[in-house]
């Protein structure tokens, strides 16, 4: 399940100048002191191996950690920042990930949103790929196998 803009809208209205943190798939924190630099809707529109046309949409909310090890950004101020970006989005129902770099820059789709007393945390999960059409390429994605239908992987 991934948490969506509109999901995320609300808890931060519902619950003004709470912390904010990020939790990472591995379960480290990104450092309180980090920085929300962009706002954005990501669409891809793409072929995938079976040769159906297919597109996905998210609100990307990328995350940098600067030197300034005072900084925090609350709730108040990330819903500020979203409103400033409403005019992006054709709609909330659309999936919310969080772009941060670490060792290298990666997308994590935001699996849940804790809300705590003093913080609302932001549980994040890895990106994964798959074959997105196991029945033209005769494959059991339950199982481990090489693509053997024609045309495919």
């Amino acid at each position: 399940m991934t948490l969506m803009l509109h999901e995320l809208v609300e808890a931060l209205g519902k619950h003004p100048k709470l912390a904010l943190e990020i939790v990472l798939p591995e379960g480290d924190l990104v450092p309180a002191h980090f920085h929300v630099t962009e706002v954005g809707q990501v669409q891809k529109r793409f072929v995938d191996c079976g040769g159906t046309l297919r597109s996905n949409t998210s609100c990307v909310l990328q995350v940098w950690v600067a030197n300034d090890l005072e900084h925090r950004l609350d709730t108040t101020k990330l819903a500020k920042i979203i409103e400033l970006g409403q005019g992006l989005f054709d709609h909330q129902q659309i999936p919310v990930e969080i772009e941060y770099q670490k060792e290298i820059l990666s997308q994590y789709p935001v699996r849940s949103l804790v809300v705590g007393t003093q913080a609302i945390q932001l549980h994040l999960q890895s990106k994964h790929t798959q074959c997105l059409a196991p029945e033209k390429c005769r494959i059991d994605l339950n199982v481990l196998s090489s693509c053997s239908g024609p045309g495919c992987c």
